[in-house]
């Protein structure tokens, strides 16, 4: 044993001891247990540790570190993703910073040698940020999503879906980001509500009046777009346009003729209830385009500026305008024509880039797709048939209605970082997809009847999430048949962000149903989303975004870790504040106190197990099965994934029951007891504390780790303990001192209630009760007296005059008050509180009564002021008792 300072000082010793883990090689699977695996959602290589990845992993560390305990052999596997516009987009703007050459000037080659080296001098932030954290992850099989490794695993899925016609190339719309000039996923695309405006314009029907009808109206949040109208349709039930449904309108400014045509998709309640087709520039136009064979107008070029072709019958004036300034040029011509039928102010969604911050435009490009609804129906069965389950469950239903509207997957992108799409062409255009350039001059040359010809490999680079895709096989070195994905795979279980399902999750499941024809985890969790104190959601904007690693360095990473763990609570959001974390530090600090108590006690921790079925006192027994109890619980949560029923169950153990009750029941044994009871309660001591810090270890690794050595007499680390037996169980004993915790609480609570003075010693009569009552009196008279300041215990038939009563376990008891308090004082102080109390109760319940306040407040002050209305009502109950009591003694 070594004494353990006053305090513990985290800063100094989280370090130390994350080195010594990592040293001693803890984080790498070993022994012969069962294996369990998991893979880390590769961070971003551009990446820092935000507030839901100290949530994720966190909650994957527990799990891993419990796992860990259990014997099972453990591999969490760290990788990082190569982030390729994240990536792209931060190279750039450095070499802006230093006014270095445009990448366009410099070159790919040139371009693609400066990431890397970027990479290798700042890529990796996040991963000391994990290790500060906590995070047990095997470091030593680090890998990148683009390490010579992965990239022949991608290159080798690509060929293989190229070859079985599941990859294509085909001219679809994408979300085009303007700035970067790519295409980007639906999950980059951010859309916020703007102040925008609704223009209606009328389209002359071109025969002539039709019922009188001489126009049709629409209207549109993108006037530039009409210029590429293709169609206008209604519905075909709206009895307004029904006769003029394959009629011919004449289009502004462009002055083409295009048709009226039905189709489920325009809303006869919404605006005229007449839609502009634009089907090169709108999601939705676009499939009402494909199904009535409306040309696609294609009216912009990479930089979202207008064309003029021969094709789109767009003016010369137009031509390389930008689209914003198109929009007012079509505005002022639409109304110079006498067609313009109003404006009006209106909340609209605009999608943004996430990283360009530019408005993204639809638009029809040749891009390289995947065949996903193929893919996507082994992967539905595998969750149908409950080979892998998602927990909470009720995302499996989300998973479910993605996959089965799944559309082809686009997975080229306009970047020069990231997996360059492995297909080259020959001087007529024909592809060759191969693994290297030296199979596709092979195919080449077999193609073009022996003849060598130059190739010229394709310019777009693989979307990120093709090469994530094959994260839970590619990271163990498939290909090849390695011992490790013959040890890990399938996964145990992969812990994820809902937003991320779709893209990540189901794309796994396709690749690992496809290419490995197994399942590439058993169980997905999704974790809830980490909001501000007061349950907003956390945004720049809002100035509300919480630094996890400002927690870390004022209090730990053991009290924000056990702050994340409390709340993870399934399908409920969580709110991170620092009163939260500054509340587990307290937590901690028990615990710590606890540890120096038994130092000064000399109460040692050692190698042996204790047999509890051989301990005499009912105090000891009923702490051993209070602890076997706790152990069991936090097993049972943590294996169904209830990581705040776990942290509950260590938390109350170790404050409450051994923190508050045991280690003060435990005084007078250890004071006046016999050398029999003394010795078997230092025990009991020093066992139950082994087992909150081998429980509490994977929440809270830091603490545990620096009182384990220093209470511990055996040779045995906290690493060779296993997981707690929880089999041990007295009711009796468990009975016997609840009762007499719920007497002394009962106790106090009069004390508190009516101000007896902290010195003072009363009498306790007990007024009824049965035979267990007195036999639990005489058995556990000492703690009583001592804990709750009573002097004698007696029994009577009736209250003595002054007395105050209280009932505990069916026994009313009685407390001579009256000899030691001034009665008036006490109930004239009880009235000014009682005053006060209600003074605020009327405050807070008038605002909420008010409904313009409830109406404007933001509604965390809304929910502020009805904690305050529950605070104050409880507190008037208890005075207002209090006061009674007081009353009755007169």
């Amino acid at each position: 044993m070594r004494d353990l300072p006053k305090s513990f000082d985290h800063a100094e010793a989280e370090p130390r001891l994350y080195r010594e883990q990592e040293e001693a090689g803890l984080f790498k699977p070993s022994g012969e247990g069962d294996p369990f695996a998991i893979v880390i959602p590769p961070p971003n290589v551009t990446g820092s540790l935000h507030v839901g990845h100290a949530l994720n992993n966190t909650l994957q560390d527990i799990l891993c570190r419990y796992q860990r305990r259990q014997g099972k052999k453990v591999l969490w596997q760290y990788g990082v993703d190569h982030a390729g516009i994240a990536t792209q987009m931060v190279v750039e703007r450095q070499m802006a910073e230093r006014q270095e050459p445009h990448r366009r000037d410099i070159g790919r080659e040139a371009f693609v040698k400066k990431v890397w080296d970027w990479k290798a001098e700042s890529g990796g932030t996040i991963k000391g940020q994990l290790q500060r954290l906590g995070a047990s992850l095997d470091w030593s099989r680090e890998r990148f999503t683009m390490d010579d490794g992965l990239s022949a695993a991608v290159r080798k899925v690509f060929v293989e879906l190229y070859n079985e016609g599941l990859i294509y190339r085909d001219k679809r719309l994408v979300n085009w980001d303007p700035k970067f000039q790519t295409a980007i996923s639906d999950l980059e695309v951010e859309n916020n509500e703007i102040n925008g405006k609704m223009w209606n314009f009328a389209y002359p029907l071109a025969d002539g009046p039709v019922d009188g009808i001489e126009e049709i109206v629409i209207a549109t949040t993108r006037p530039e777009t009409m210029l590429g109208d293709g169609a206008v349709a209604v519905h075909p039930d709206d009895e307004r346009y029904k006769n003029l449904i394959g009629k011919m309108v004449r289009l502004p400014i462009v002055d083409r003729l295009i048709p009226i045509i039905a189709d489920e998709y325009p809303d006869p309640e919404l605006g005229t209830g007449a839609v502009k087709i634009t089907g090169a520039h709108d999601f939705n136009d676009f499939e009402v385009a494909k199904r009535h064979n409306i040309p696609l107008i294609e009216l912009m070029g990479n930089e979202a500026q207008m064309v003029s072709t021969a094709e789109n019958n767009v003016p010369e004036r137009f031509h390389n305008m930008d689209r914003f300034e198109a929009r007012k040029k079509v505005v002022e011509e639409i109304e110079a024509a006498g067609l313009l039928r109003g404006i009006e102010d209106k909340v609209i969604m605009q999608p943004f880039g996430d990283r360009s911050g530019v408005v993204i435009e639809p638009m029809l490009t040749d891009q390289w797709y995947v065949d996903a609804m193929t893919l996507a129906g082994p992967a539905i069965e595998a969750v149908r048939s409950g080979q892998t389950k998602f927990v909470p469950e009720n995302w499996s239903k989300t998973y479910y209605n993605w996959m089965e509207n799944i559309e082809p997957w686009c997975i080229s992108r306009q970047l020069w970082w990231g997996h360059r799409i492995p297909v080259w062409y020959g001087p007529d255009g024909h592809p060759f997809c191969a693994e290297d350039e030296q199979d596709a001059h092979r195919l080449a040359t077999e193609h073009y009847d022996g003849e060598a010809v130059e190739l010229t490999q394709d310019p777009d680079v693989l979307d990120t999430w093709f090469s994530s895709a094959l994260w839970p096989f590619s990271t163990m070195g498939w290909p090849d048949e390695t011992q490790e994905l013959e040890d890990f795979y399938p996964t145990a279980v992969l812990s994820t962000a809902f937003d991320i399902i779709f893209f990540w999750v189901a794309r796994m499941m396709m690749m690992a149903m496809h290419f490995r024809k197994e399942i590439p985890f058993e169980t997905v969790y999704i974790h809830a989303l980490v909001r501000d104190e007061h349950g907003q959601k956390m945004s720049k904007s809002k100035g509300n975004i919480v630094d996890p690693l400002e927690y870390v360095d004022e209090f730990g990473a053991d009290p924000l870790r056990f702050t994340l763990a409390s709340q993870a609570t399934q399908g409920r959001d969580l709110s991170l504040s620092k009163q939260r974390v500054e509340g587990y530090r307290n937590f901690r600090t028990k615990l710590w106190n606890a540890a120096r108590f038994l130092q000064i006690r000399e109460v040692p921790m050692t190698d042996d197990v204790v047999d509890f079925n051989a301990l005499k006192l009912p105090l000891n027994r009923w702490i051993a099965h209070e602890a076997s109890s706790m152990a069991r619980e936090v097993a049972r949560a943590l294996e169904a994934f209830r990581f705040d029923e776990a942290a509950a169950a260590v938390y109350q153990f170790t404050w409450r029951t051994y923190c508050d009750w045991y280690l003060e029941l435990a005084k007078p044994v250890l004071d006046d007891g016999d050398a029999a009871a003394q010795a078997e309660t230092k025990l009991v001591l020093g066992q139950t504390l082994k087992m909150i810090l081998t429980t509490l270890e994977p929440f809270m690794p830091f603490v545990c780790r620096e009182i384990y050595p220093a209470m511990n007499e055996g040779t045995q680390s906290i690493d060779e303990q296993a997981w707690p037996s929880s089999d041990f169980e007295d009711a009796a004993a468990a009975a016997e001192i609840e009762a007499t915790i719920a007497l002394i609480s009962e106790i106090r609570s009069a004390r508190i209630e009516v101000n007896v003075p902290v010195a003072a010693k009363l009498n306790l009569f007990c007024l009824s009760g049965t035979e267990a009552t007195q036999a639990l009196l005489d058995a556990q008279a000492g703690p009583i007296k001592r804990l709750a300041r009573v002097e004698t215990i007696e029994r009577a038939d009736e209250a003595p005059r002054g007395s105050i009563q209280i009932v505990s376990g069916g026994t009313t008891f009685a407390l001579p008050v009256a000899d030691v308090i001034d009665l008036s004082a006490e109930i004239a102080r009880l009235d000014k509180e009682i005053g006060t109390a209600q003074g605020q109760l009327k405050k807070a319940e008038g605002k909420l009564g008010n409904e313009r306040f409830v109406a404007k407040a933001p509604p965390e002050v809304v929910e502020e002021e009805r904690q305050r209305v529950q605070k104050f009502s409880t507190e008037l109950e208890q005075l207002q008792a209090a006061k009674k009591r007081l009353e009755e003694l007169g």
